[in-house]
């Protein structure tokens, strides 16, 4: 056999698909292994390029190739698709990936440490919480509405609303019953969101970057962790406008003929990332827009834009100014950005 120089691996459970080629790009190696033999065979093979869709388990699998001396390089599913030709399946796949890194230009994903990934959990297992105690509480409120129990608006209402239930002998016992059990689970909840945003934010003071972000205004802790948590290497970007256009937060490009067709942002990278930093802008343009009270640019932009196009905008401008302190590591300097935006304008 000819010395394998790559090989493209679709990952599952429990069965592997690996598809190899030596220096002149020639076929060389075809093979379906179980997750046990796929680690036996990579133990006894000369070290090479392993190739591997980045989607879940695969920075797990690139630190164990990693440890028996292979060079792992994650490529972002999108970025594969184009090289799979029609009737996908798992030889398909495996060929695909192991033709997109034959480009030059293609972009890899950097493999993440375990300890990388545990402050990911703790991302994710806030946002779980807090989808959960929404769903809790919505699900006491429209049962409540049943018989003609309504709650104030506000998380803080909810407390009070089912003490008042738990006495109101208008609601049938079964009723009031089942609403102490659900008023059990929605503290349940409350007590664990404390907890895990407790860790985060010591993880937040932990992180000289993530507390300097958070100096930036509509970037709060939990934004500043995930930008830090989540985005890659900075430096990987030559500007802030290529960072942001990871973000999605640029404009879908679709022009043709010399004619310039500029759409709406293009929503790539980081669902997350992106929502929490239009959700931080969105807080900030309320403020500009009631209070007339921000940047200079800001308040002219809103005068002839819609709130929800400035906070967009705004928050293209937050991912710049987060991009260029992590790269720099300068901290944040309102003064001097203000200024700056004045002479602009």
């Amino acid at each position: 056999m000819s010395q394998i120089i790559r090989i493209g691996m679709d990952t599952s459970k429990y069965i592997f698909q690996l598809h190899g080629v030596d220096a002149s790009e020639q076929v060389v190696l075809r093979k379906r292994l179980s997750r046990k033999a796929m680690l036996e065979f990579f133990a006894k093979l000369q070290p090479t390029v392993v190739v591997i869709e980045a989607c879940g388990a695969a920075h797990h699998l690139a630190r164990e190739l990693g440890k028996l001396g292979h060079t792992v390089r994650l490529i972002a599913p999108q970025l594969v698709k184009p090289y799979v030709p029609r009737n996908k399946n798992d030889g398909r796949d495996a060929e695909g990936l192991c033709e997109a890194a034959s480009r030059p230009r293609m972009r890899y994903v950097p493999v993440k440490t375990a300890e990388q990934q545990a402050a990911l959990m703790l991302l994710g297992v806030r946002e779980q919480l807090v989808a959960r105690r929404t769903q809790l509480s919505n699900t006491i409120r429209g049962h409540a509405a049943e018989f003609g129990l309504i709650a104030a608006k506000g998380l803080d209402k909810l407390a009070a609303f089912l003490a008042a239930i738990s006495h109101d002998e208008s609601v049938p016992a079964l009723a009031r019953e089942l609403f102490v059990m659900l008023a059990r689970q929605y503290e349940q909840v409350q007590v664990e969101l404390k907890a895990t945003e407790a860790k985060l934010l010591a993880w937040h003071r932990a992180n000289a970057t993530s507390r300097r972000l958070a100096q930036i205004p509509g970037i709060g802790p939990v934004t500043a962790a995930a930008l830090v948590m989540k985005a890659p290497d900075p430096h990987a970007f030559r500007s802030g406008r290529l960072f942001a256009a990871w973000l999605g937060l640029t404009p879908k490009d679709h022009s043709t003929a010399g004619k310039l067709r500029l759409g709406k942002i293009t929503r790539a990278g980081d669902e997350r990332l992106r929502q929490l930093l239009v959700v931080g802008a969105t807080s900030v343009v309320k403020v500009a827009k009631a209070k007339d009270r921000g940047p200079h640019w800001l308040i002219e932009l809103l005068k002839r834009k819609t709130p929800k196009l400035a906070a967009v905008a705004l928050a293209n401008k937050m991912a710049r100014i987060a991009w260029k302190l992590m790269t720099t590591g300068e901290s944040y300097d309102g003064a001097r950005l203000d200024a700056t935006t004045a002479t602009v304008a």
